[in-house]
């Protein structure tokens, strides 16, 4: 095993990558792209996803598998100049990714964009509504990029938020790749050991990165080569209820909520993985913020500090108990401080609305104020206002 575990060209001994095409999806937006880089056109290609799309596990920023994918672009097509966008974030999921993606990568304009959320997402319809409106955001961008949705797995359960993110990529007739077809089976199988690609069972190290990177690589090779004549486009209605295909993310920059203890954090951010920054932090209980909206739902956005205990506060939307959530500001792992994402309330009749975060609880020893990064509004519409 050892011997033909240590390059990409005998990954194909061991994984099934031809299995790992979920959907091959129309290929017209795919092929046009690839007809660009042939003619030597200067394109962008975007990568958001969560913490293996970031690179995490990776040994360096070049071996994980958006830069070895986009290396792989550079050797077919040595003539074109590739720009290499990687919007991914650890420990954030396709709401998230809805909220941001208007700022952190379609302002690229990029030409083809994949998408993995598949382990930071969990297998629910909430997920799968918030993955369409990411989906829908950039399928619908000024661009008009060719997408290719990629699901990972965990490697220990073959867990994955595949089985929604694909009804997604079915509906839209959409590339996906996965993961969970191609690499986990050899894992599951005992012909691929785990801890020879990931040190967690969920993110890859470098091999893994490798692994991956050449099964969505061998699925780009199979549509340069592919001459079939390609349907029409069509943009279908959406799947579920559409709620995030609208959002506005409500920061100290863009938004005046009444408010009392909580101070702005104005320090500069230095890149999009600098996420505790441009919020409200406060430590003592009674302080509170309070967002006016326009919109359909809220999710509020805030730090979980590992070395606590930190502040709680409570989040409730119309002052309706039934919508009030605990936010705790303690994280119980130790790999690090946490962006919890939690939703206040969805699928609300749209109109105004108000959502109020107060600090219920402090500690004598807490080792940091309560850290509220952002509200995220859900169904705006465009003569919605928020603040």
């Amino acid at each position: 095993m050892e011997s033909y575990l240590k390059c990409e060209e005998c990954a194909g001994n061991v994984i099934d990558k031809e299995a790992g095409i979920l959907n091959r999806g129309n290929l017209g937006r795919l092929k046009n792209f690839l007809s660009r880089a042939a003619q030597g056109e200067r394109l962008t290609v975007g990568f958001i996803g969560g913490s293996i799309t970031q690179g995490f596990a990776a040994t360096e920023p070049d071996q994980c598998y958006a830069a070895r994918t986009v290396a792989w672009l550079r050797k077919v097509f040595p003539n074109t100049e590739f720009d290499y966008v990687n919007a991914g974030i650890g420990a954030t999921d396709s709401q998230f990714g809805a909220a941001r993606v208007q700022e952190d990568l379609l302002p690229r304009l990029p030409d083809l964009v994949f998408v993995e959320f598949s382990v930071n997402d969990h297998s629910t319809p909430h997920f799968c509504e918030t993955y369409e409106g990411l989906v829908r955001q950039i399928y619908g961008s000024a661009s008009a990029p060719a997408m290719v949705l990629i699901h990972n797995v965990y490697y220990d359960t073959g867990k994955s938020a595949a089985y929604y993110h694909a009804q997604i990529g079915r509906h839209y007739d959409l590339p996906c790749i996965s993961m969970q077809n191609s690499i986990y089976p050899a894992v599951a199988a005992g012909r691929l050991p785990a801890e020879k690609i990931t040190a967690d069972f969920l993110h890859p190290n470098d091999l893994g990165h490798e692994f991956m990177a050449s099964v969505i690589t061998n699925f780009l090779e199979k549509v340069i080569h592919d001459k079939t004549q390609e349907p029409q486009e069509i943009f279908p209605a959406p799947l579920t209820e559409n709620a995030y295909e609208h959002c506005v993310r409500l920061q100290y920059f863009n938004s005046t909520p009444e408010k009392s203890g909580f101070e702005e954090d104005m320090t500069p951010q230095r890149d999009i993985t600098d996420i505790f920054r441009n919020g409200w932090s406060a430590g003592e209980k009674g302080a509170y913020l309070e967002f006016t909206f326009r919109g359909t739902g809220a999710a509020v956005q805030y730090r979980r500090v590992k070395d606590g205990p930190a502040p709680i506060a409570t989040a409730v939307v119309d002052e309706n108990p039934e919508t009030a959530c605990v936010l705790d500001g303690t994280f119980d792992e130790t790999w690090g401080d946490k962006m919890q994402l939690t939703t206040v309330a969805e699928h609300l009749p749209y109109g105004e609305h108000r959502v109020h975060v107060e600090i219920t609880e402090t500690h004598a020893e807490d080792k940091a104020e309560f850290y509220l990064v952002s509200v995220i509004v859900s169904g705006v519409r465009e003569e919605g206002n928020t603040k």
